[in-house]
């Protein structure tokens, strides 16, 4: 994957891009993780990216023109690194990337959206600042508008690192054990069941017998009745949306009794 961040503040983004589970696959060649500065696609000799709002108002709104300039040279040189390979062969053909606005407005970023990006070839990400963006940029440049949650930050940096994080963890290779992706919180439609280690005994606190058992089944069904436990006390809307199994159902009815009583 690639997966290119359009910034003022490239700093901001190569202290965690270059740290971490993150450096490690940028080390592997598992992502390939770039910063572009946008204002060096100004188009007046100022370099300014930003100017008064039409109609007047407060702040400042970010010019279409760098931000087009930024993306389309980005697609191009895509476009150019994967036409061959080493070997002289044709590669497959690239699919168009998803270019990816960092918004409040935007759509609240999930699991399932990390999901569905990491099964992109390529990411654009336009972190902005000052008041908002031209609607131009919106409406004829972006395929996604994301948010991390109802508040506002200073600009787009840290939701779009979020985002990163969020989808290269899902990337083949990236996390030394590939299970564990699979059952994080929300990638199930449930929050993660408790997890213990050694020593079995800490402080007279006990880790549950049941997984110091070694019965499999035993354990993964604890560990389901966990995460359905911990569904129902922190988050029951979830499960509006997961599909639940008759024994599912069963077992949220006694822990909703239970919690009557």
């Amino acid at each position: 994957m690639r997966i290119d961040v359009l910034t003022l503040f490239p700093e901001m983004c190569e202290g965690v891009f270059g740290a971490s589970i993150l450096g490690k696959a940028r080390e592997k060649g598992l992502v390939s993780l770039n910063t572009v500065n946008f204002r060096e696609y100004a188009t007046n000799k100022h370099n300014t990216v930003d100017d008064y709002p039409y109609g007047g108002g407060g702040g400042m709104v970010l010019k279409p023109d760098p931000i087009f300039g930024a993306v389309e040279d980005v697609i191009h040189k895509a476009s150019i690194e994967h036409t061959e390979d080493e070997d002289g062969a044709e590669k497959r053909t690239l699919r168009r990337p998803r270019v990816i606005l960092m918004c409040p407005q935007g759509e609240t970023f999930t699991q399932s959206k990390a999901e569905e990006l990491s099964e992109e070839d390529h990411l654009i990400f336009i972190c902005g600042h000052y008041e908002g963006y031209d609607e131009r940029i919106r409406e004829h440049l972006v395929t996604d508008e994301l948010s991390i949650g109802d508040y506002v930050l200073t600009g787009g940096e840290l939701p779009a690192m979020v985002v990163v994080d969020s989808v290269v963890r899902l990337l083949p290779g990236v996390l030394g054990n590939e299970s564990s992706a699979i059952t994080d919180s929300f990638s199930t439609g449930l929050l993660e069941y408790p997890h213990y280690t050694r020593p079995a005994e800490f402080r007279g606190l006990k880790v549950p017998d049941v997984l110091l058992s070694g019965h499999h089944a035993n354990v993964e069904a604890w560990r389901r009745e966990q995460s359905l436990r911990r569904t129902i006390e922190r988050r029951p809307d979830l499960l509006d949306k997961v599909e639940l199994s008759d024994k599912d159902r069963a077992i949220l009815q006694r822990l909703k009794s239970n919690r009557s009583k």
